[in-house]
């Protein structure tokens, strides 16, 4: 209690030298001192456990936060759908090694692939990243479970799995990064989602049984991510993924000659009653309804093999918790500030892009299967149209880098708005939270905001074991989140929320983006040397 003492007294002395909202000293008092935040998180994440998009738990856990919401006393609370797809549910899954010797193997199914009811089968290590290897397979997989990912080595890491950021760390971000547009280059993202497609339907055309792949990661960590969840365009195989140990032994026995034997038993179904996602929106109305809003929001859905805890219980349960505080200080903020808890975003920003093309900008649709709005294209069609409700939104925070304390700010490159953003953090300086950063971070639901010229914004974080370990994996669970940094993270937000919605000046705005060309005109054109 004497660290928190210490931390409170601190946060006063600054709001008492004029450096932050009359109201940070309560903040501090309500963030720290009565949190609900770990109460919320054994609800959300022991209690109710993964949110794949368009799950039976992601539908749980949506009913609970909408009454948490009530319960604080937010308004306007409602879910916005938009077109995604199927649903999936893994019930339960067991891969075993029946020969030469049984073993269980630790393994998960890989999400939106087929059930596998006692499939049984001879291995083959068939290893496959791009259609032109298939032809050295063809003829040869029938009747078999092919393993397509290389066995590889065991990975010797050169860092510690757990860190904190140093303020030399931190100071590395504080750079402009200059824009670079080649028409040439193809999103990867997009080019691996087509990839496992094609390989899908070629292992099926050749009478394969199921596929395994490697875990990227060592130390039993599984994952079971998937992408082909579009309406008619579902996976046709079984799919799972093998711990890399598991892996590379069966692979070894194969190997040698010793004819390894898999039986595949994954309990999954698929939901079909609402191809629609769904975003979770509340509001703390604002006393000017000319004002606009603000806006703090995080991704509510996650992956399949752990709790989704770090990612992104964690910024849900921010989000969530900063909500309470504000409505429990009683103060009526000049400006809306509004909650979201989007869907999609493991799959591609689907729920803050469709808010933003629904709400903010549109641009031309990229529209993918099943009538889905694909981020990945969408944030390359030009031109952008500002709709009606564009200058409403002033600012937008988001919070998905695990749950590490905030440790300041990306500016996005939007220098103009590093003063005001470096004034609302100046109170949490003592916390570690003082830094505006000038470069960008990616792969969040700020993107969509920031590309159509709204002020979005990413908070730094301290990384802990989140890309090291915990992300997307099976041990992404409560015990892996820092009750003291999300207390913090949750009294910083409330704070930054409040400043934005009562400031006299609005952040200011980039450009709206227009179609870019080239960054080197010299090097577009040039055929590829064979």
């Amino acid at each position: 209690m004497r660290k928190w003492t210490w931390l409170i007294s601190a946060a006063l002395m600054s709001s008492a030298a004029g450096a932050a909202t009359p109201d940070t000293s309560r903040i501090v008092d309500e963030g720290f001192n009565r949190s609900q935040v770990m109460i919320n998180a054994h609800e959300l994440l022991d209690r109710i456990g993964p949110r794949l998009t368009i799950s039976t738990n992601m539908r749980r856990a949506q009913n609970w936060a909408t009454a948490k919401f009530a319960t604080y006393g937010l308004t306007n609370i409602h879910r916005e759908g938009f077109a995604f797809g199927r649903g999936w549910d893994l019930v339960s899954s067991s891969v075993r090694l029946s020969g030469p010797r049984a073993m269980q193997l630790t393994a998960i199914p890989n999400a939106w692939t087929p059930p596998a009811r006692g499939v049984t089968g001879p291995v083959i290590v068939a290893p496959m990243n791009r259609p032109e290897h298939f032809a050295a397979y063809r003829g040869k997989l029938a009747g078999k479970i092919v393993m397509v990912s290389l066995p590889g080595d065991v990975a010797e890491p050169s860092q510690a799995p757990f860190q904190r950021l140093s303020s030399d760390e931190i100071a590395k971000e504080d750079k402009f990064n200059v824009p670079h547009f080649d028409p040439a280059e193809q999103n990867g993202f997009l080019k691996r989602i087509d990839f496992y497609r094609q390989m899908d339907k070629f292992l099926a055309s050749e009478g394969a049984l199921a596929i395994v792949r490697r875990s990227r990661n060592d130390g039993k960590l599984i994952f079971g991510e998937g992408y082909q969840h579009a309406v008619g365009d579902t996976a046709k195989l079984p799919s799972v993924e093998v711990a890399a140990e598991d892996y590379r032994r069966v692979a070894r026995m194969a190997k040698m000659g010793e004819n390894p034997v898999l039986t595949i038993d994954s309990d999954v179904r698929f939901l079909d009653d609402d191809s629609k996602a769904y975003n979770v929106i509340a509001d703390i109305p604002g006393s000017d309804p000319k004002a606009g809003y603000v806006m703090a929001g995080a991704h509510f859905d996650s992956w399949v093999a752990g709790d989704g805890a770090a990612d992104n219980g964690a910024g849900s349960l921010v989000v969530l918790e900063a909500a309470r505080i504000i409505r429990q200080l009683g103060v009526r903020p000049k400006r809306t500030i509004r909650f979201a808890l989007w869907a999609g975003e493991e799959q591609g920003l689907y729920g803050s892009a469709n808010y933003v093309q629904q709400h903010l900008a549109s641009r031309p649709g990229a529209i993918g299967p099943g009538g889905t709005l694909l981020w990945d294209n969408l944030i390359r069609n030009y031109p952008i149209t500002p709709l009606p409700g564009y200058g409403a939104l002033k600012a937008y925070f988001n919070l998905d880098n695990g749950s590490g304390k905030i440790r300041g700010v990306y500016a996005e490159g939007n220098a103009a708005a590093v003063p005001m953003l470096r004034e609302w953090l100046s109170p949490f300086a003592s916390m570690g939270a003082g830094t505006v950063v000038a470069g960008p971070t990616t792969g969040t639901d700020h993107e969509p905001f920031q590309a159509v010229a709204i002020p979005g914004f990413q908070f730094i974080q301290d990384p802990l074991d989140y890309e090291t370990r915990v992300h997307h994996s099976n041990i992404d669970t409560l015990d892996h989140l820092k009750a003291d940094d999300l207390r913090q993270a949750a009294v910083i937000m409330a704070s930054m929320l409040l400043s934005a919605a009562n400031s006299d000046k609005d952040l200011p705005r980039p450009p709206l983006p227009a179609q870019p060309t080239a960054s080197d005109p010299f090097k577009v054109d040039y055929p590829e040397p064979k």
